[in-house]
């Protein structure tokens, strides 16, 4: 709802999650700071700054006529720029099977990008100018997501590459990738409080149980941390439990669910096109993963044999 009201509202939704968790790990995880990390501050820096910088992209690609649903679709494709970079920084080679199913992504996403384009240009209507500028800025939301996922899929290497020197701590990672960002909201103050004013002025709306009153826009934004916080703290958790296709699989059928509820309960405009392309997003993330998986297990067990004979 944030969000849909105020589609520049990126920013103080952001704060407030970041604010949070970095409260409660604070106090939780790092013992009010008595806790030293078992990961060095300055790896954290690195990703953190990463971090943060894919969230503000992100953010900031709502306000280039960048659709909700294509937001969501375009980000489903993590696992093209994984493949990409790991063929580029780490020399990775993968089977046809795993090249076919990137390909179902990269169409699917290919599929939505274009009728949404078709959108945004047939929706400016009021002049050739007017159409134009809205397809360009259109185009700088399209590169700005590129750059985002190109940066996560980094990220999330280089994050792999510390558990593995200095072992897996969700929790402690949890805290430091939103507490050491905290300052860099400094630059974003004015937005945010020109938004925090913005919620004041909302509806006022009466919680329930509660029977407190206040403007409907804070207790979105309040309904938002909570859920947000229990969605990423489990997605930390899972990474320590389970390999980092199949976290990728879970994140991205949540992605799927999250796009099911705002095309119905929000009423963007989603088209059989937009159908199709998310079924291609979908299919290709699953059979991935499923190809990934078999092959794992066929090369232990062909181990096994072979240790066996």
């Amino acid at each position: 709802p944030p969000a849909v009201k105020h589609p520049g509202c990126g920013n103080i939704v952001t704060f407030a999650q970041f604010l949070f968790i970095a409260v409660e790990g604070f106090l939780f995880e790092a013992d009010l700071g008595r806790k030293p990390p078992a990961i060095p501050i300055r790896y954290y820096a690195v990703m953190v700054t990463m971090f943060f910088t894919v969230s503000v992209v992100n953010n900031y690609a709502l306000n280039l006529n960048i659709a909700m649903p294509l937001h969501m679709i375009f980000r489903s494709g993590s696992l093209i720029a994984n493949m990409i970079l790991g063929i580029i920084i780490l020399k990775k080679r993968y089977s046809i099977f795993k090249y076919t199913s990137i390909a179902l992504v990269s169409a699917g996403i290919f599929i939505c990008t274009f009728m949404s384009a078709k959108q945004v240009t047939s929706q400016s209507s009021v002049g050739e100018n007017d159409g134009f500028q809205a397809f360009a800025w259109w185009l700088l939301g399209i590169a700005a997501l590129t750059f985002a996922l190109l940066m996560s899929a980094r990220m999330g290497i280089f994050q792999e590459t510390l558990y593995k020197q200095f072992g897996k701590h969700s929790k402690e990672a949890l805290f430091y990738n939103h507490a050491l960002p905290l300052p860099g909201f400094i630059f974003l103050a004015s937005d945010i409080y020109d938004h925090a004013v913005l919620f004041n002025k909302s509806e006022l709306y009466q919680v329930p149980v509660v029977g407190v009153t206040v403007p409907i826009m804070w207790f979105y934004l309040l309904m938002n941390v909570i859920t947000q916080y229990v969605c990423i703290r489990g997605v930390f958790i899972l990474t320590t439990e389970c390999a980092s296709l199949t976290v990728t699989l879970v994140v991205t059928l949540r992605k799927f669910v999250s796009l099911i509820f705002s095309i119905l309960y929000f009423q963007n405009p989603f088209t059989l096109w937009h159908w199709l392309g998310t079924l291609f997003v979908f299919i290709g993330t699953l059979m991935y993963t499923e190809v990934w998986n078999n092959l794992g297990t066929t090369k232990s067990q062909q181990q096994k044999a072979d240790k066996k004979n």
